[in-house]
């Protein structure tokens, strides 16, 4: 068994791309980081982890699988603030119910009435998605229970939120 055959790369441009540009007329190019960070998929453990407890991290809820950055409502969402129990999981069935029930704080939304969903989604679109940006989905809306994807996907779309820039 023989060793592999050598990959071609482009490494060795790295130097020339590193050089100062030549003095031209022309603008120059150059690469600028996204204005925000990219969205993710996040799975519960993952989420869990924005639950408002860590100094300096950032404060996430999710919504019908929506994750939004919740940080800027810090007073209602960090450590001892009074929705603090919605943060760092889904709380679809707690938003919908306004309720802070840990038996609430689900995505599940099996048995709301049609005055509960009403409400979720007056919430979602005129709160959530009218005030935070969204960084991510849940991986129980974009992935189906097998783990294939979920063909039904539609991306949330926000003034600020560009779907061709994170897919």
């Amino acid at each position: 068994a023989g060793a592999a055959a050598p990959v071609p790369s482009l490494l060795f441009l790295l130097p020339l791309l590193l050089l100062p540009p030549a003095a031209s007329p022309e603008p120059q190019l150059r690469f600028r980081p996204p204005a925000e960070a990219p969205v993710r998929l996040f799975t519960e453990p993952e989420l869990a982890k924005y639950d408002g407890h860590q100094e300096g991290q950032p404060i996430y809820l999710a919504v019908k699988g929506v994750v939004f950055d919740v940080t800027s409502g810090k007073e209602f969402y960090g450590k001892g603030a009074p929705y603090n129990a919605l943060v760092g999981k889904d709380s679809t069935r707690g938003v919908a119910k306004m309720s802070l029930d840990p038996a609430d704080l689900t995505h599940d939304t099996t048995g709301l009435t049609e005055e509960e969903l009403k409400s979720l989604d007056d919430i979602f679109n005129n709160v959530y998605k009218a005030k935070y940006p969204i960084v991510g989905y849940t991986s129980r809306r974009i992935l189906n229970e097998d783990g294939s994807p979920n063909l039904d996907f539609k991306p949330e779309d926000q003034p600020h939120f560009s779907i061709k820039d994170e897919f």
